[in-house]
């Protein structure tokens, strides 16, 4: 199995089927904002997270152990409402229902692309990811 087969194995999981026709391509939602320049990759989003004080959660999901769980709210925070709004309107959802989707999935997301608990071994499986939402699209 090569190395893109592995990641989508890991993603679509991760998604649990949401990628289907009709519905949103929530890894590309996911691959878009972690790969935007505002963001600077996974590192990026990571360090958002720790300079908004939700180091811990973060961490949780870089790490080995459980996931912590992240509120819309919290989101929020650390994404930004005008950046959310633009997110939710390119795909004609209302900003609550984009953040809770976004809250639920991130975690898991990040967690798959940091299967050792290493950020800095994510990269290649976070540019894989970057290059299969784009064959989605």
């Amino acid at each position: 199995m090569g190395l893109l087969d592995s990641i989508a194995g890991q993603v679509t999981g991760v998604l649990g089927g949401q990628i289907a026709a009709g519905k949103t391509d929530w890894m590309g939602v996911i691959s878009n904002l972690i790969h935007d320049p505002q963001i600077g990759g996974l590192q990026g989003l990571v360090h958002s997270f720790k300079d908004k004080g939700l180091g811990g959660v973060v961490s949780s999901w870089v790490g080995t152990g459980e996931n912590l769980p992240i509120s819309a709210e919290q989101l929020t925070s650390v994404l930004g409402q005008s950046r959310l709004q633009e997110m939710a309107q390119k795909l004609g959802l209302p900003v609550e229902g984009l953040t809770e989707k976004l809250a639920s999935l991130l975690p898991q997301l990040v967690n798959q692309l940091t299967p050792t608990g290493n950020l800095q071994e994510s990269d290649l499986l976070s540019k894989g990811i970057g290059m299969l939402g784009g064959l989605l699209k």
